[in-house]
């Protein structure tokens, strides 16, 4: 089985998580939007919060967020003490976030990518493995 997603974006980040959404529903992974939903300005800690709430209390194997910097989703998300939310650009970005932090929650700026580096930054995220090793304690060092 799949892992399970949790899905958010503020009005700047609707059309990407639209797309995010219809590619986990398609790949089988069992996902739940969290809003919003439609491109009416909204505000991100609406959207950011719930989301790593559910991540927090394993509801969700992961999540992903998006705005237009993706900053917003990402600094409200990492207040919650079992969210380490990465920002990422790259796709490459989004596997070492995997990797070497063991995230949790993917944030992504839509105002900054195309839609295809956004679903690749999300492939990646969801098909790579925390390493471990050096990086767990370094991981364990994270939360205050």
């Amino acid at each position: 089985m799949k892992p399970s997603v949790a899905v958010g974006a503020d009005h700047a980040g609707f059309a990407y998580k639209q797309e995010i959404v219809a590619w986990l529903e398609k790949e089988g992974y069992l996902t739940k939007d969290f809003g919003t939903y439609s491109e009416t300005s909204a505000d991100y800690p609406d959207f950011a919060h719930p989301v790593a709430m559910a991540v927090e209390a394993k509801q969700f194997d992961w999540g992903v967020l998006v705005c237009g910097s993706g900053n917003g989703v990402a600094i409200t998300a990492n207040k919650h003490q079992g969210i380490r939310a990465a920002l990422c650009w790259l796709p490459e970005l989004a596997e070492l976030a995997r990797q070497h932090n063991n995230a949790n929650v993917l944030c992504l700026p839509e105002r900054y990518i195309s839609a295809e580096e956004a679903l690749e930054c999300v492939k990646r995220f969801l098909t790579t493995d925390f390493e471990g090793g050096r990086h767990e304690k370094r991981v364990g060092k994270i939360s205050c």
